[in-house]
């Protein structure tokens, strides 16, 4: 229970993170989505950084999840599409990593114009 507890707690710190940010990069993006743009690249780097601490014990596996699960899964989950596909890339799997992001973009993209289609007034 406590890990879900602070998986919990780190997801609305993260979310609320990303809506302060959103808000606050919204007047500054004149058209371009700047504000997920920034809150992507942010997530990934925060994420690299995180789970490298972890890897090299300065985290407890109880901030780990905290951070890299509440946290960062509240405030962007593209940090966690961009650390797989590094983990795939040093693994040395190329060949799934493009797979990877190219399936997620190309999906990603199908399903999101699907459900704005299917929402709409027919």
């Amino acid at each position: 229970m406590e890990r879900y507890l602070l998986v919990a707690l780190g997801g609305a710190l993260g979310a609320a993170l990303r809506y302060g940010l959103g808000a606050w990069l919204q007047g500054y993006s004149s058209g371009f989505p700047l504000s997920t743009l920034a809150i992507n690249v942010s997530g990934s780097l925060l994420i690299g950084l995180v789970l490298r601490l972890s890897l090299e014990g300065a985290l407890s596996p109880e901030a780990r999840l905290f951070l890299a699960v509440g946290v960062l899964g509240g405030y962007t989950t593209f940090s966690t599409f961009s650390y797989e596909l590094l983990a795939l890339v040093q693994g040395g799997e190329g060949g799934r990593a493009f797979l990877y992001a190219f399936l997620s973009l190309a999906l990603g993209f199908g399903a999101v114009a699907l459900g704005y289609a299917l929402g709409g007034r027919g």
